[in-house]
């Protein structure tokens, strides 16, 4: 069992996320997902524990 998440969006990097017992709201999700599909992201995005909705 891997200590992280890997969350895999259509047409888009892999999220590896560290929230196992912790809420990730909704539009933290979205932007994670809208990041991962930059054309200069290299390999994952990763995310931590601390992950929240910013601008």
């Amino acid at each position: 069992m891997s200590s992280y998440e890997l969350i895999t969006p259509d047409g888009a990097a892999p999220i590896k996320a560290w929230v196992r017992g912790v809420p990730l709201e909704d539009a933290a999700r979205t932007q994670l997902a809208n990041v991962a599909r930059l054309p200069f992201i290299h390999r994952w995005v990763a995310a931590m524990p601390d992950v929240h909705w910013g601008i």
